[in-house]
Parts: C-alpha cells; sequence; structure tokens
C-alpha cells in the first residue's frame, strides 16, 4: 500500500508537469502569433508613413515650383512696369526740354487745380 500513494503522487506531478508543458506551449505559441502580427501592423504603419512622407515632399515640391514661378512672373511684371515708368519720365524730361514754357504752364495748372480738389 505504500507504493499507491507514491505512484498517485508521480502521476499528479507527471500531470501538472503535462498541463505546465501545454500551458507553456500554448504562451509560445501565442507570443510567436503576437510577435508576427505585430511585425506585420509594424510593416504596414511603416510603409504608410512613407507614402504618406512622400505625398507631402511631392506637394511641397508642387507648391514650391509654383512659388517661384509666381516670382519669377512678378519680377518680370515689375521690370516691365519699371521700364515704362522710365520711358515715361524719359519723354516727360524731353517734353519740358522742348516746350519750358508750356510745361511750366502746364504744371501751375495743376497744382492750382489739385489744390481747389484737396481744398474741399
Amino acid at each position: 500500500m505504500n507504493n499507491q500513494p507514491a505512484t498517485s503522487e508521480k502521476d499528479a506531478h507527471n500531470r501538472i508537469d503535462e498541463g505546465a508543458e501545454r500551458v507553456k506551449q500554448a504562451t509560445s505559441s501565442a507570443v510567436a502569433s503576437t510577435k508576427d502580427a505585430v511585425g506585420r501592423a509594424a510593416d504596414h504603419v511603416e510603409g504608410s508613413l512613407h507614402r504618406a512622407t512622400d505625398k507631402v515632399a511631392e506637394g511641397a515640391n508642387r507648391a514650391s515650383e509654383k512659388l517661384a514661378d509666381a516670382s519669377e512672373r512678378g519680377r518680370a511684371a515689375y521690370d516691365a512696369t519699371m521700364d515704362r515708368a522710365d520711358e515715361w519720365m524719359e519723354q516727360v524730361r524731353d517734353y519740358v526740354r522742348e516746350k519750358p514754357v508750356q510745361s511750366m504752364a502746364i504744371a501751375l495748372g495743376a497744382g492750382w487745380l489739385l489744390g481747389r480738389l484737396l481744398r474741399r
């Protein structure tokens, strides 16, 4: 009879060991599965971030190009306006040199008219 309690104790230990091994295997399997899922999710997030970054960079490059084009058009318009203003000033100077008396009369008339308008 002494043998029977020792055997049932061994059986209990064996069953506990087997149960622990099954839990260990299930846990290892769950951990591996979770690692794989997390790895796939991280890869997906990384790919999405790369695509988003590329789109933002592409948009920034397009905006920069448009700003450069607008700046160039603005500079060209400014230069053209300054050239026209220089031409008009040269024409006014030539007119004043050719007709100084008429130029003075026009200047006096314009000054008088401007003075009258600004008084009101």
